[in-house]
């Protein structure tokens, strides 16, 4: 079940904010917890054991590292078997069969794969669980002494899927003791249809092109022009940034209707100006785990230039790796990470000395081109489609494939490419501006200025949202594309 579809939109949310409302604090976290665990098994009824099977060893590991007090010798042996459980749950399920086609590519052997499903949501709840163990090993959390709560920190819905990665620090608080009021179920509602409406009439409409193009790129009859692979992977980095971005904005949204407050996952990564700046932007929740929990044990920066080198290259082979088992992944995060090395030690301080127009072209460059090699878990696919990016297969740079993706697509990609950028509040704040000292003498003394942008707004997402509706019922290309992971 996707947020963005007509079950869950219109049967599985509204029963499960009804019975939420109205049953007393007390009972909240186990309404949560019954609508979560709905949720999982409704497209994983097996795999749901393994998140429970997870959640009880770190749950029980963190009653034991507690009941430890100063012992650091058994404080470190629950960390330990903590950790190592859920690496060994993510390591076999994600990538046993990686592994051994692997090796039997490399060796000439034929071992069998295990054929497993990737349980859906396993980096991301992984991830979760690991967070809480270190930091209360660190004594940077309460341990949790109530198992369900525990596990509704775990299991809950709105960022089970997808994230964000939602540390135990953020919302142990919150899991006692929260404001549940009409103001956050309204701020909360309006951030969750901003996040619909990014998914279905941008993510899936603009997804639907860049589909068509790679088609033409694999066509026996036929070629795809220089500019319009280009075009092909501008759309893919607008998909990709739209569906997972409008997730986020769902999860955040969903979490506020309930009373948590997730922090925020993307800070319009489109429009930064370095390599640097865009994974500041990008996937928030993951660069800060890895910095957080990898990087600075590692030792980051405090060794000299060569381990810091080191421990650069370790977090972004594993950040590749997190994504997905595949070769194409590693490459992806290895292209990052000798791009950030480059940028750090060679060409960051001239970089920055460029018109700020040249480092949002620079940048743009860079992620549109990894974000073909993170798409083509193919290396065939992916050398050629880059092979026509870069002028290396013989394609033609231009021809009328070109002006027939734009001639039906103009718009749609004008309104994507504003939309990545921060101009929506810049715009919100001009209107915000002009309302205020300009508003009309007869208008305000009906309503004020502030309810009549209200009333607007509110028209404004309820035409979007019949619009969304009818997109779902006629269409049914409704990817989630990081439920991959």
């Amino acid at each position: 079940m996707v947020f963005s579809s007509i079950p869950f939109l219109f049967f599985f949310l509204p029963l499960c904010l009804i019975l939420y409302y109205m049953v007393p604090f007390k009972v909240k976290n186990y309404v949560l917890l019954l609508f979560s665990l709905v949720f999982y098994a409704w497209g994983e009824p097996i795999y749901i054991l393994l998140m429970l099977f997870e959640t009880l060893s770190d749950y029980t590991l963190g009653r034991l590292m507690h009941k430890a007090g100063d012992n650091t010798g058994l404080r470190r042996l629950c960390l330990a078997l903590s950790v190592i459980i859920d690496l060994s749950v993510l390591g076999f399920f994600k990538y046993a069969d990686f592994l051994i086609e692997s090796l039997n590519a490399a060796l000439g052997t034929a071992i069998t794969p295990f054929g497993l499903g990737l349980p859906i949501g396993i980096s991301f709840f992984t991830f979760q669980t690991m967070s809480y163990t270190i930091d209360l090993y660190k004594r940077e959390v309460k341990v949790e002494k109530n198992y369900f709560y525990y596990l509704t920190y775990v299991s809950m819905f709105p960022q089970l899927i997808a994230g964000p990665i939602v540390r135990f620090s953020t919302v142990n608080e919150e899991l006692h003791d929260r404001k549940i009021d009409f103001e956050g179920f309204i701020q909360g509602g309006l951030r969750f249809l901003q996040g619909l409406f990014k998914k279905v009439l941008l993510a899936n409409t603009i997804g639907s092109l860049w589909e068509v193009i790679k088609a033409g790129a694999f066509a026996s009859a036929g070629e795809l022009s220089v500019v319009s692979a280009w075009l092909g992977a501008i759309c893919f980095t607008l998909q990709l940034y739209f569906d997972f971005s409008a997730y986020s904005d769902m999860a955040i949204g969903m979490g506020r209707m309930l009373g948590f407050h997730y922090l925020e996952n993307f800070n319009y990564p489109l429009s930064a100006v370095s390599v640097t700046d865009f994974w500041r932007r990008w996937h928030i929740s993951l660069s800060t785990w890895f910095r957080d929990y990898v990087y600075i044990p590692l030792g980051g920066n405090r060794h000299g230039e060569l381990k810091q080198l080191r421990n650069m290259f370790v977090v972004w082979f594993l950040t590749g790796l997190w994504h997905g088992a595949a070769w194409n992944f590693i490459l992806w995060g290895l292209f990052y990470g000798v791009l950030l090395a480059l940028e750090k030690n060679v060409w960051g301080r001239f970089l920055k000395k460029l018109p700020a127009f040249l480092q949002h072209l620079y940048a743009m460059f860079i992620y549109v081109t990894g974000f073909i090699i993170f798409v083509f878990d193919d290396m065939g696919q992916l050398g050629h489609y880059l092979g026509i990016m870069f002028g290396m297969s013989g394609a033609p740079l231009f021809n009328a494939d070109f002006i027939w993706y734009l001639r039906n697509n103009l718009i749609l990609l004008i309104l994507g490419c504003m939309i990545s950028f921060p101009v929506y509040p810049w715009l919100r704040g001009k209107i915000r501006s002009v309302a205020k000292g300009n508003g009309r003498a007869g208008l305000s003394e009906m309503i004020t200025r502030e309810t009549f942008i209200t009333i607007i707004r509110s028209s404004f997402y309820i035409i979007l949202f019949f619009l969304t509706t009818a997109y779902l019922v006629n269409d049914t290309y409704n990817p989630f594309l990081y439920f991959r992971f």
